[in-house]
């Protein structure tokens, strides 16, 4: 049984490649999203790894997970734009309901993070092939740290700019492979990264981290009435003696289970990015406040 705070296991008994990731739920099965870091460390402080891909799992019962690929990889652009010293991070899919397609959004870059933009990209089943459609800049924003937001009228891609200065919330076209123009900011000059956000009554929470690169830190939640306006960081959410480095993890995504809300985790090995784990443990709401505590195996059970 995976463990929280641990290198996961897929039904094969092979560690979960998913880093940086999100589920999806489709059609009664769930699709967990993320980096694939299964190679070694290189680069001037050897802590990047070659771009392998981005890894996609399935499960029923989001215990018992099933590898099923490389969704996207240096193949899937067909421009030639993403080689093997592309940095592809924190892959998030929505699906549109208009084209009927599943569409992936993630921070891209160079390998020395001089870019600062997003990839997008498209499928047509949640366990793709996934086609590169664009390599962008979001209104002509860095984009860093990022994730997506769905309602039912639109979609929002949320992401960490202006050196990491600025949380933005940019509006995505109809397609969702753009932006449309109109976007607005959170937490200016607060440093913010790693951004994750749900809804809860008639709430918008953000759980975000700070800006101290591997080292983990202390996360901050956010709230506000409105989407797009008017957050507030508020306190740290986490409990106990793991609080002050969220329990040495970074937030990657909110996920919605059974109208309750967990929060994913990355725990990084920098030094060793292949064997980094991940937790999912509950959010507690309680009307305007959080609480997240320690858990030690995922939506319950028992330690083998």
């Amino acid at each position: 049984m995976n463990q929280n705070g641990h290198i996961w296991f897929d039904d094969l008994e092979r560690p979960i490649q998913a880093h940086g990731g999100m589920i999806l739920e489709s059609q009664g099965r769930y699709y967990w999203y993320g980096e694939n870091k299964d190679a070694s460390n290189f680069g001037h402080n050897q802590r990047q790894v070659p771009f392998v891909g981005i890894s996609c799992y399935s499960s029923s019962d989001l215990k018992v997970w099933h590898y099923e690929g490389l969704v996207l990889n240096e193949n899937s652009d067909l421009e030639g734009r993403i080689n093997r010293t592309s940095v592809v991070e924190r892959p998030k899919v929505v699906f549109n309901r208009q084209t009927q397609m599943f569409v992936m959004w993630c921070h891209f870059d160079d390998a020395a993070y001089h870019f600062a933009g997003c990839c997008v990209a498209i499928a047509d089943c949640p366990t793709g092939p996934f086609k590169v459609v664009d390599i962008l800049r979001p209104n002509g924003k860095e984009s860093r740290d990022m994730t997506l937001f769905q309602n039912e009228k639109k979609a929002y891609l949320i992401h960490s700019s202006d050196m990491n200065k600025t949380i933005y919330f940019s509006e995505l076209t109809e397609d969702y492979l753009n932006t449309t123009g109109f976007m607005t900011k959170a937490f200016v000059d607060q440093e913010r990264e790693a951004p994750t956000i749900f809804q809860h009554d008639d709430w918008f929470f953000m759980i975000t981290s700070g800006c101290t690169g591997w080292h983990p830190n202390p996360a901050l939640f956010s709230r506000s009435h409105f989407l797009l306006s008017g957050q507030k960081l508020i306190d740290n959410p986490c409990q106990g003696v793991g609080r002050k480095t969220t329990y040495d993890g970074q937030p990657t995504y909110v996920l919605e289970v059974d109208q309750h809300s967990y929060l994913m985790l990355d725990h990084w090995h920098p030094d060793d990015l292949r064997s980094s784990g991940y937790s999912i443990l509950p959010i507690e709401t309680n009307g305007r406040d959080l609480r997240i505590p320690w858990v030690e195996i995922p939506f319950g059970g028992q330690v083998n």
